[in-house]
């Protein structure tokens, strides 16, 4: 996501150069990767994303807190690897209808994470026991699931700012229309 859809996203829907949206985010995206809390890095994105990219404030103050709420890409994705990798363990062959349920089950809880260190796990543990697999597994990932959060944190504030960026762009585009018309 971080190296192909998001700068897709940049070049095709703001028409910016995915280099240079990558430099300019570099910051945000590192303080994300540190501190695992997209929370925590949400003044930093607004700044970055109004001075850097020259989004506007209303945008940016409506778009960035509502990604950091429900744009959980990285914990989405996360949350599926880690369920079909726990399954595997188990010792459960998973059909794909239930590959399905697990992509799905994973994104709605993705949707309600806390934007803090560690919050994924939790949601996690709902998406093991909605598969009956059982939850004492986690413990198996568990080791290594702060690593894996400053990663997801990461790509979760990325999107956000992206996002935000693309926003900016539609609205300047629709506003230059509507003084045209």
């Amino acid at each position: 996501f971080l190296i192909i859809a998001y700068p897709l996203v940049i070049a095709l829907g703001a028409k910016l150069d995915p280099f240079t949206f990558i430099r300019k985010i570099a910051n945000v995206a590192v303080f994300g990767f540190s501190t695992s809390s997209s929370a925590a890095t949400l003044p930093l994105n607004i700044k970055v994303c109004e001075e850097e990219f020259g989004v506007d404030e209303s945008i940016a103050s409506f778009v960035l807190p509502l990604g950091m709420t429900i744009n959980m890409d990285g914990t989405a994705i996360y949350q599926c690897v880690a369920t079909i990798f726990l399954a595997t363990c188990c010792g459960m062959t998973l059909t794909l209808g239930q590959m399905v349920t697990i992509v799905v089950t994973a994104t709605l809880a993705s949707i309600g994470t806390a934007g803090t260190p560690g919050a994924g796990m939790i949601m996690l543990a709902m998406v093991l026991e909605a598969m009956n697999i059982p939850v004492d597994m986690i413990m198996i990932i568990y080791g290594v699931d702060r690593l894996f959060d400053m990663g997801r944190t990461c790509l979760n504030i990325t999107g956000d700012g992206a996002v935000a960026i693309v926003m900016d762009q539609a609205e300047k585009k629709y506003a230059k229309r509507q003084a045209a018309a």
